[in-house]
């Protein structure tokens, strides 16, 4: 039983870390364009370009969301749509693999303080302890951004509130939330990215790039974790996605040349191992999908 049980989740683990690599080089390539459009345009160019890439892969019009769903749903949409903003503005100031670190706090302050495990205090202190050397100040303290600190850490606690919201709009149709919760996400965004970018955001040099970082953030991965969702338990797909801040710091690396000292390492290796055993310690919650991360 176990040797055909190792090919049958080759596939779906496969699809995880494809989805994993495909969101964090879309943060690496969108990182890109801040020199053009800034942190606020190039949001509203992977939101925008995300919206109508979903709504024609969901077409939510064909059924309006129930009555009880749309406050839910709003409520997603504007969460995500600043979550996304707060995430690139902290982009600008932070190197990626940090900036996605210091956003994972969001989630796993969801799924630790949801239980009074003992072990939770476990991962808990090894997320502080990440926290702490990372966060600019004291004599082991990272030389970061104070404000790219702020703006990752504020990242989070909207992943935490998309959490909350997301899984309230999805009871009543996945597509649809999706579908129009992007679609408002795009719609929050806009007037603060034309106020920042201008007609810089209509620039025909820079919407191929912006055109794969919403491919790349959001319909691959989306399409993706589908596979795997359906193969994989709960706990399986969760830790795996605990990876997603070293996959952030290879992206960094390789696409755009960062660099972190000895102690950003062990910071961000805390936060994968208190992320990853919160997911084992609960069981089979299920996990944050990978397309609705900010990147």
């Amino acid at each position: 039983m176990a040797k055909t049980a190792t090919p049958s989740l080759a596939a779906p683990i496969g699809a995880v870390v494809i989805a994993m690599i495909s969101v964090q080089a879309g943060a690496s390539l969108a990182k890109g364009l801040f020199h053009t459009v800034g942190p606020l345009g190039a949001t509203t160019l992977r939101v925008g370009f995300a919206a109508a890439m979903t709504l024609a892969l969901w077409r939510p019009w064909r059924g309006p969301p129930l009555s009880w769903s749309r406050w839910p749903i709003l409520a997603y949409g504007v969460v995500l749509g600043v979550m996304n903003m707060l995430f690139y503005q902290a982009l600008a100031r932070v190197p990626l693999g940090i900036a996605v670190a210091l956003e994972f706090t969001g989630p796993l302050a969801v799924a630790t303080l949801s239980s009074r495990r003992l072990a939770d205090f476990v991962w808990v202190g090894l997320a502080v302890a990440g926290l702490l050397l990372l966060l600019p100040f004291g004599p082991l303290s990272s030389k970061l951004d104070p404000v790219g600190v702020l703006f990752a850490l504020g990242a989070g606690l909207f992943w935490a509130l998309y959490i909350v919201f997301g899984k309230r709009a999805g009871a009543g149709g996945q597509g649809q939330a999706v579908g129009f919760g992007i679609t408002i996400a795009a719609i929050v965004v806009a007037p603060l990215g034309v106020a920042s970018a201008g007609p810089a955001l209509l620039a025909v040099a820079i919407l191929p790039t912006a055109l794969l970082v919403a491919l790349l953030t959001s319909v691959i991965p989306y399409s993706l974790e589908m596979v795997a969702l359906t193969r994989l338990p709960a706990k399986t797909f969760g830790i795996l996605m605990s990876a997603e801040p070293a996959v952030g710091v290879l992206s960094g690396f390789l696409i755009l040349g960062e660099r972190l000292s000895v102690p950003q390492m062990l910071a961000i290796a805390l936060i994968i191992a208190a992320s990853a055993g919160a997911v084992f310690t609960h069981g089979e919650a299920k996990p944050v999908p990978l397309a609705d991360i900010a990147g």
